[in-house]
């Protein structure tokens, strides 16, 4: 056990019968009264921000996690199978781990995944930016770009996006996994 002594930035806690990280926290000790701990909890499960205030001194109970690196194979039907980097063995997770996201990652992509002490996924974290290729979209015109309007096209993947008029087929565009949207085009 820990208490609120041992709080840093990325520590994670189980509270409230789940695991959060501490985002941020401070110590506050008012001229009237015990000391208290204000933070920042994110849950690892849902993603959702919660405030909450611990007295000084408080025990949490730490959780010990390990973040492992594995690679991308293949989508089948019971979820996405990854490869562990240093062992090779293979693994099927759920695709619900990967919420969105999972229609933008391509084979032989690297993804970190958040395991506890007894080999049970928490979260998996895929990267921020992905570098795909347009393999289909209409043709934009000239004279349409005066204002922002968007066209869909769809990737390598088989996702489908919204792009700007001048993104033609064969072009590689650098796409935000978090929202699902395009960020800008990259020259080959």
């Amino acid at each position: 056990m820990a208490d609120t002594s041992d709080f840093r930035n990325g520590l994670i806690i189980k509270f409230k019968n789940d695991l959060y990280t501490i985002v941020e926290f401070q110590h506050v000790k008012p001229g009237k009264g015990g000391a208290f701990v204000r933070s920042k909890l994110k849950n690892l499960r849902t993603g959702k921000v919660l405030d909450n205030t611990f007295r000084s001194g408080e025990s949490v109970e730490v959780v010990r996690v390990e973040r492992k690196k594995y690679q991308y194979l293949y989508k089948e039907a019971g979820g996405l199978v990854l490869m562990d980097n240093e062992t090779y063995d293979q693994i099927t997770v759920d695709a619900v781990y990967f919420g969105d996201g999972e229609r933008l990652l391509k084979e032989s992509e690297e993804v970190e995944l958040l395991v506890d002490e007894h080999d049970n996924i928490i979260s998996v974290d895929i990267p921020v930016f992905v570098y795909l290729t347009v393999t289909a979209t209409e043709p934009g015109f000239k004279g349409d770009t005066a204002t922002n309007v968007m066209k869909p096209a769809t990737l390598e993947t088989g996702a489908e996006i919204q792009v700007p008029l001048f993104i033609n087929e064969g072009d590689k565009l650098k796409v935000d996994t978090r929202t699902g949207e395009y960020a800008e085009r990259v020259k080959n």
